[in-house]
């Protein structure tokens, strides 16, 4: 048994952020129905990295295992009649359409929650569900630009530094996971549903408690330098530094140790809270020669030693067959009927008598239509009507990939 157990969510969600949030949801338990147009939800045909797959590709593999799909026109009379059907006896329902679009579908909260008054409704958004910037694009580049978190590392005068991952999805995802469990709690007290409304821009920038309350309420704006350092908001050296064979990252050692250990008189004198800030750019500068000089194991062995946080920079090849990730199961593997053997990470949260697992991957475009319908209460001859007229689509389940 898990956690969620019992619960039902309609997915109504495309992209990243919503379908991550479902899926978060169906690892614990829930059955996460994905509702999705007939010809596919967007995901299907944008392949992150060009990994494709074989009949799915892997960003849609990613973001939508323990997930059933309910292929329907939404746009049809009777294709809102079917999902409206589905919402009596649903906990969560979860989109993330442009602004308008909810009310045109008739999907909106005013319109389900009468139907079904316990239910959970989460609205994503890019910017919120109404002011000024509601109608602009909800991507992730342009609200990691928007939130000022780019100008927190790298150096003065270059351009601005983007994170390496879909930050913004990402924590806008977590944040609807967190939410909708929220809701759901003060349901299951009360026994009221409600509308829970999260926003991109929102997430990224309370993302940055610490960071934004350094300016707000510190009043210390951000300042980046001469050289690389990893956040101006912490003192040097701070970030990855070349050696002579690849690199290390560093973070806030005591400047005296640290001169010892590298052989740099410079910082023997130093205190490491003053001149960390002071002489932060010449701090760096000095600690780059030197690493320099000998292997990334030479000095992480060092370094460690004499008890400075330093570590290794780790590509993908590296992080997957880390000896802790191996111990912490990170990673999850499964049969999937199209993709065979599949690896991916598995999940950031462990139960005791609860655990999260992985009951079926992403599925095929309407591969659960029929059995939806019918547990929704559907008859065999209005299930097949609806399928030949196009507005609920399913694609039957092909032999198992040897």
């Amino acid at each position: 048994m898990s956690i969620l157990d019992g619960y039902r969510v309609l997915d109504c969600s495309i992209a990243m952020a919503g379908p991550f949030a479902a899926q978060r949801l169906g690892d614990l338990g829930a059955d996460v129905v994905k509702v999705e147009p007939v010809t596919g939800e967007w995901q299907r045909h944008a392949a992150a990295g060009g990994a494709k797959g074989n009949a799915i590709n892997v960003s849609f593999l990613s973001l939508n295992r323990n997930k059933r799909s309910l292929a329907v026109d939404l746009k049809a009379t009777e294709g809102k009649r079917v999902l409206r059907r589905l919402v009596e006896t649903a906990d969560v329902f979860l989109q993330n359409y442009r602004p308008g679009v909810a009310e045109r579908l008739g999907v909106d909260y005013p319109t389900l929650s009468a139907v079904n008054p316990r239910l959970v409704y989460v609205s994503m958004s890019g910017y919120g569900e109404d002011g000024p910037h509601r109608n602009l694009p909800g991507q992730d580049l342009l609200l990691q630009a928007k939130s000022g978190a780019m100008l927190s590392t790298g150096r003065h005068g270059e351009p601005p530094q983007p994170a390496g991952q879909y930050l913004v999805d990402a924590v806008t995802a977590s944040t609807a996971f967190e939410a909708a469990l929220a809701a759901l709690l003060h349901r299951e007290r009360t026994g009221q549903g409600q509308l829970v409304t999260v926003n991109m821009l929102d997430a990224i920038t309370t993302l940055q408690m610490q960071e934004l309350s350094v300016f707000t309420a510190g009043n210390v704006p951000q300042h980046r330098g001469s050289e690389p350092h990893a956040h101006v908001y912490i003192r040097a050296p701070y970030g990855t530094f070349k050696t002579a064979d690849g690199f290390l990252a560093l973070a806030m050692p005591d400047l005296p140790t640290l001169g010892r250990v590298i052989g740099e008189d410079t910082f023997l004198a130093m205190d490491s809270e003053v001149h960390g800030w002071t002489h932060r750019d010449e701090i760096f500068r000095l600690t780059a020669e030197r690493l320099l000089r000998r292997t990334t194991d030479e000095w992480l062995a060092e370094l460690t030693a004499a008890g400075i946080w330093c570590g290794p920079v780790y590509d993908y090849e590296q992080l997957v067959n880390d000896p802790q990730i191996r111990h912490n199961g990170t990673f999850v593997e499964y049969d999937h009927p199209t993709e065979g053997r599949v690896k991916t990470p598995g999940f950031p949260y462990g139960f005791e008598k609860t655990p999260a697992t992985v009951e079926r991957g992403a599925p095929l475009v309407g591969e659960h239509s029929r059995e939806v319908l019918a547990e929704a209460g559907f008859g065999a001859d209005e299930i097949d009507g609806l399928l030949t007229s196009g507005v609920v689509a399913e694609t039957p389940l092909p032999d198992p990939v040897p």
